[in-house]
């Protein structure tokens, strides 16, 4: 590939921005291929890394971040990516289509499109959004040049079929242990099994009753759920140790010290330790700005179950929405595969909020 060429219909870009292999840490090409695709008159671009930040400088009155990152989840032999009909519908296939490449060529057409948008624009195209929080490189922005997301509101690209989703549900990783004695697994009753003394942590969780918690007019659901276990010394011993990984989804009603001490209560008389968290993010419905793109749309928002970046803006004190082209039940998969009717949709809904500067 010689080059990204903004001209091209959104689904062409689609496959052009996937066919750019970028899995997490892997994506220096295609940042440099979107840098220099965003070298317009309008635009002035910064690059942090492997992310690339475009903005208008207008002195409009409000700025709109639109963010949307650049790596992917291991390629599982679905590249390249090509042109597909699937259910009566034509769908972009191949790895990153769904998270989150749609979302990517959606923005960058629209950053050549805006050239006098009402709001200025700041256009982030950033990486390593699927591995360790502390590697993000939105994050990393934050950290090094924080004048650069300056914003009085932002969107980011995540696939939500189309749909405006409001928020996200925060996430906590917490490790439990037990401990046991090792003997000879002929000889169980010298010791003391660490995986069997787990039963009752696990029934525990069987029993957890998910919790549905309204905020801001939104309803989230909560999650509790055990995601590992590791344990054991050999075949012929009895294991004197185990650990148990578990995650809980929260809702934004609560901070991530809040969620803590409700595990506290729960798991109470046990000890564990987090080894992930991040915040949730309040919907921030409320502004004027996003009541004209909810106009625009015709929809009403929904919640976010997973969790999102627009946690990272709203702990910058900058509310935040996802919108964005598939189906996030795909993303990852195997067959992953976004329709271009969302991409369409999410373009022209985007550049009619927009346009009118």
């Amino acid at each position: 590939m010689n080059s990204l060429d903004l001209e091209k219909s959104l689904a062409e870009l689609t496959i052009d921005v996937c066919n750019i292999e970028s899995v997490s840490g892997n994506e220096a090409e295609i940042a440099d291929q979107v840098e220099k695709a965003l070298q317009l008159p309008h635009l002035k671009v910064h690059r942090d890394g492997n992310a690339v930040i475009a903005k208008t400088n207008l002195g409009r009155s409000k700025r709109i971040i639109l963010a949307g990152h650049l790596d992917t989840v291991p390629v599982a032999e679905n590249l390249p990516a090509k042109l597909m009909h699937f259910e009566r519908e034509q769908v972009v296939w191949g790895r990153g289509s769904v998270d989150m490449k749609g979302g990517v060529a959606v923005f960058l057409k629209l950053a050549r499109q805006l050239v006098t948008p009402k709001y200025d624009l700041t256009w982030i195209f950033y990486d390593q959004e699927e591995i360790e929080s502390e590697k993000n490189g939105l994050g990393r922005i934050f950290r090094n040049s924080p004048e650069l997301l300056q914003a009085d509101f932002a969107i980011l690209g995540e696939p939500s079929s189309a749909q405006l989703e409001g928020g996200c549900n925060g996430t906590l990783r917490i490790e439990i242990s037990t401990k046991g004695q090792k003997a000879h697994s002929a000889r169980p009753w010298m010791g003391s099994n660490a995986i069997h003394s787990m039963a009752g942590v696990l029934q525990k969780l069987s029993s957890y009753q998910p919790a549905e918690i309204e905020v801001d007019g939104l309803v989230y659901k909560e999650s509790l759920n055990a995601v590992g276990i590791k344990g054991g010394v050999a075949n012929n011993v009895i294991p004197d140790w185990a650990t148990l990984t578990v995650n809980y989804r929260f809702a934004p009603n609560k901070t991530t010290s809040e969620a803590i001490a409700f595990l506290e209560k729960y798991f109470e008389g046990l000890s564990f330790i987090v080894t992930d968290q991040a915040s949730a993010a309040r919907p921030g419905l409320d502004m004027p700005e996003v009541q004209e793109f909810i106009q625009v749309l015709g929809t009403q928002p929904r919640a976010k179950y997973g969790w999102t970046d627009v946690a990272r803006f709203s702990e910058m004190g900058i509310p935040a929405v996802n919108f964005g082209p598939g189906n996030p039940s795909k993303a990852h998969a195997d067959d992953e595969s976004v329709p271009v009717g969302h991409l369409q949709d999410c373009y022209e809904s985007i550049n009619s909020w927009l346009s009118g500067g």
